[in-house]
């Protein structure tokens, strides 16, 4: 069973979650180092009080302020090894768009290792084999722009054809995005069938996000999870798309 950290590396810990995200609740805090919600309080106060600008959302949670940043984080051997070993993982995927952002991505975080940490990176990056998709096949391009697309509440025009060779032109509020057997599968309402659908990312032959937003649907993935698994008990022979 995983233990509480010491304080100074839980204090570490809480001032990089905070930048890593816009608001967070105690009892996020409290639950990912296994404290009370009164210790992350205490832990809060003495930071704001060591000089870091955090801001508590009353009902919401804390925040830092927009553009205050440490310096660079120290990573430890294992978290460097992770971060390499998620890469090879992410080089398999099939869509392009996301294998190139995240190597980008990664060039920048191993900016910050330590010259040991990165020979030590280099020697791994060679003794990693990730024995899937060894052909490292690519079958899209959109990933990034519908992940954008979904934050942004977006409207997208797609020309879809279906695992049926059926072609079709469709206009969708994107939602969400599934990734299930080496394949992402959108989730989207589409303005045609009136109705959630389920799109195979590999599947869209064009994708233009338009200028157009929608309002942002009311329920959450693990609603739609819900809503789906009724339609298909109440229709068996009837798929989502």
């Amino acid at each position: 069973m995983e233990k509480e950290k010491p304080r100074l590396a839980r204090l570490t810990a809480i001032i990089t979650q905070l930048q890593g995200k816009r608001v967070i609740t105690a009892r996020e805090l409290a639950e990912k180092h296994l404290v009370s919600v009164r210790t992350v309080y205490r832990d809060i106060r003495t930071l704001e009080q060591s000089g870091i600008p955090i801001f508590t959302e009353e009902g919401k949670g804390y925040s830092i302020m927009e553009g205050y940043m440490l310096p660079p984080v120290m990573f430890t051997e294992e978290e460097a090894n992770a971060l390499i070993t998620a890469e090879q993982i992410v080089n398999k995927n099939k869509d392009t768009s996301f294998t190139e952002k995240y190597s980008s991505a990664v060039e920048k975080i191993k900016a910050v290792l330590r010259y040991t940490q990165k020979d030590k990176a280099t020697l791994l990056t060679e003794r990693l084999q990730i024995r899937t998709n060894l052909e490292n096949e690519k079958t899209s391009n959109y990933l990034m722009p519908l992940q954008t697309a979904i934050t942004n509440y977006k409207v997208i025009r797609i020309n879809y054809t279906s695992l049926e060779q059926k072609q079709t032109q469709r206009e969708v509020e994107p939602f969400a995005l599934i990734h299930n057997k080496d394949n992402w599968v959108m989730i989207a309402y589409c303005r045609l069938r009136q109705d959630f659908r389920a799109f195979r990312i590999d599947c869209i032959q064009h994708l233009l996000v338009d200028e157009a937003t929608f309002e942002p649907h009311k329920i959450t993935l693990q609603d739609y999870f819900e809503l789906a698994r009724k339609k298909w008990e109440s229709t068996p022979d009837i798929g989502l798309s």
